[in-house]
């Protein structure tokens, strides 16, 4: 979810509470588009960061400390100039819109008090910070946007400042029954129709308002019944009277431990959810956790560039080794020429194209062409000399296409294993398997030390522990070290993935629910995750064997059992 308007106004409600009174201590400017405010005030210091980063504009109240530049931006300057130590009075959103309107009172030039009013406007890519005097009349502002730009506001020094007014929407905090239901007549679904018809609503809570009526958020405002119509203004009611009344229940919304969303109210259809205190404490762990899965992605990248060019260079050699191995395919039909030559032709002599002889194998005549600068038995010596060159080739191309298999089988496991790095010791666990097969050499300067990547570690309601492989290593680890005779193992079939081990006491019987949910966590680690249905292998660890010399994560068994699973996470939870 992107700032919208209930957001936005939990925000103003929360930092009015805080800051208020409070007064401005440092200014700073850390990157281009972006402030930070340190503020002093009932007995403790608040630093609150701003953004109008087009691709992340935020504002929340933080901990964090930013290196700032040596030299402050004129847009800083100008800050200083009026507001360092002045007292912030006020904190709200305008009108629903996107936009918080801090008021700060200051002295001027001439010691007497003066107001001005700095405006946050989180919209996307046209968000801004812009300074303005009592009148709001532009003083600066962090981006200028000039009539050249943009043909409905000019953003520069001197200009008026006003919101552009979003056509034909409505402020929900003031809509009546009646605008809320002309507003279902529209030839449109049902959530669309809510939110592109209320300023600051977004898609999210449109879809979360027709969930909590039980009303299909696709379904089309022509088919609504009047008893559809009227669960749908009771849910909005509430929703409004929560904001209305600062009632709100922020929270984030998980999906296969990943954040996915996030709202300040409670929307139906989520079951794995984070609550917090306020809503800077949830942008700043939204945001944190979104950056860290960037990041890890981002310094992924090289190494799975590196392991697609092996992967590619593998497969590229085992295509050629095919293609000489099919070559071979016709090797017995020259050693066959070589015997009846050297049975029909022994006198023959020299300048003969062809010759034809009895094929004492299956009694049928064959005809054999000869290179006519050679007689018989140099046409014979000839022909075994063709067999004995591919049968060398075919024996020592039988065992390598079995080792390219393995490598590039080794290869794409390796590739499975990136997407499930979580940090920077997950990507070392990677890089060193790589650096020890020989796929990257090893650097001569020594890293920091890390801590050693493990294993990610579950419990299910019921208090059974599912362990899971991130790379080879630590699936070989597992498998082979961690993991007793009766444990069961997971693993998806004939396609990479993690091991999976569940822990058993004793002889004691699993329920059939904890293999259905170890199927699913096996699932969801694995090159399949994103399918709708896996089947998964399953079997207890005394069955699973290593062949001598296998790769790691290679694994053999023979009498095990299958389930079709979805790939989920549902029914456990990350053990710390």
């Amino acid at each position: 979810m992107s700032f919208d308007g209930s957001t936005i106004h939990e925000l103003a409600y929360e930092l009015n509470n805080e800051l208020s009174n409070c007064k401005i201590n440092k200014i700073a400017q850390p990157e281009n588009e972006e402030l930070l405010l340190t503020i002093k005030g009932n007995g403790k210091t608040n630093r609150l960061l701003v953004s109008s980063n087009a691709s992340l504009p935020l504002i929340y109240l933080t901990n964090n400390r930013k290196e700032s530049p040596l030299t402050a931006p004129n847009f800083c300057m100008v800050l200083r100039k009026y507001l360092n130590n002045g007292t912030i009075r006020n904190i709200s959103q305008v009108d629903f819109e996107r936009v918080i309107k801090i008021e700060i009172e200051h002295l001027d030039e001439l010691k007497d008090l003066s107001t001005k009013y700095l405006y946050i406007e989180i919209m996307g890519k046209h968000s801004n910070i812009i300074f303005t005097d009592k009148d709001n009349i532009i003083i600066d502002s962090i981006k200028h946007i000039s009539h050249a730009v943009s043909s409905i506001r000019e953003v520069l020094p001197g200009r008026d400042y006003f919101i552009p007014r979003q056509e034909n929407r409505i402020n929900p905090l003031t809509a009546t029954r009646d605008e809320f239901m002309k507003i279902l007549d529209k030839p449109t679904t049902v959530s669309k129709a809510i939110y592109k018809s209320f300023v600051g609503v977004s898609p999210s809570i449109a879809i979360g308002i027709c969930e909590n009526a039980d009303v299909d958020a696709d379904f089309a405002t022509d088919a609504l019944s009047l008893e559809m119509k009227n669960l749908l203004y009771m849910r909005f009611s509430e929703y409004i009277s929560d904001i209305s009344n600062n009632v709100y229940k922020p929270n984030i919304m998980f999906e296969n431990g990943i954040p996915k969303d996030y709202a300040p109210v409670i929307l139906k259809g989520h079951n794995d959810i984070k609550r917090f205190d306020n809503m800077s404490e949830l942008l700043e762990s939204y945001y944190s956790e979104k950056n860290r899965i960037t990041n890890i992605k981002q310094r992924s990248s090289d190494i799975r560039k590196i392991v697609q060019i092996h992967i590619e260079r593998a497969a590229k050699k085992l295509d050629i080794q095919k293609k000489q191995l099919d070559d071979t395919n016709n090797m017995d039909k020259f050693k066959l020429y070589g015997e009846l030559l050297m049975t029909y032709g022994q006198t023959l002599p020299s300048g003969q194209k062809e010759i034809t002889v009895n094929n004492y194998y299956t009694n049928e005549d064959i005809s054999i062409h000869l290179d006519k600068d050679l007689n018989g038995i140099e046409n014979a010596k000839k022909f075994y000399n063709k067999y004995n060159k591919y049968k060398r080739t075919k024996d020592a191309l039988i065992p390598q296409i079995k080792q390219t298999k393995e490598s590039l089988e080794h290869l794409k496991a390796i590739e499975a294993s990136i997407m499930l790095c979580e940090n920077e010791s997950d990507l070392k666990g990677v890089k060193d398997e790589l650096i020890q097969y020989g796929y990257i050499k090893k650097g001569g300067k020594k890293n920091k030390r890390q801590a050693k990547s493990k294993p990610l570690h579950f419990v299910t309601e019921d208090g059974y522990h599912i362990y899971v492989g991130k790379n080879n290593l630590q699936n070989d680890e597992l498998t082979f070290n961690f993991a007793k005779g009766n444990d069961w193992w997971f693993h998806a079939k004939k396609i990479h993935g993690s091991h999976v081990i569940v822990k058993v006491k004793d002889n004691e019987e699993l329920p059939d629910h904890i293999f259905e949910i170890a199927a699913n966590v096996a699932a969801y680690y694995s090159s399949a995750r994103n399918s709708s249905k896996v089947e998964i292998d399953y079997i207890q660890k005394k069955e699973i064997k290593k062949p001598s010399g296998a790769v790691p994560g290679f694994v053999i068994y023979y009498t095990n059992y299958s389930i079709v699973a979805t790939p989920s996470l549902d029914g456990v939870k990350l053990h710390n």
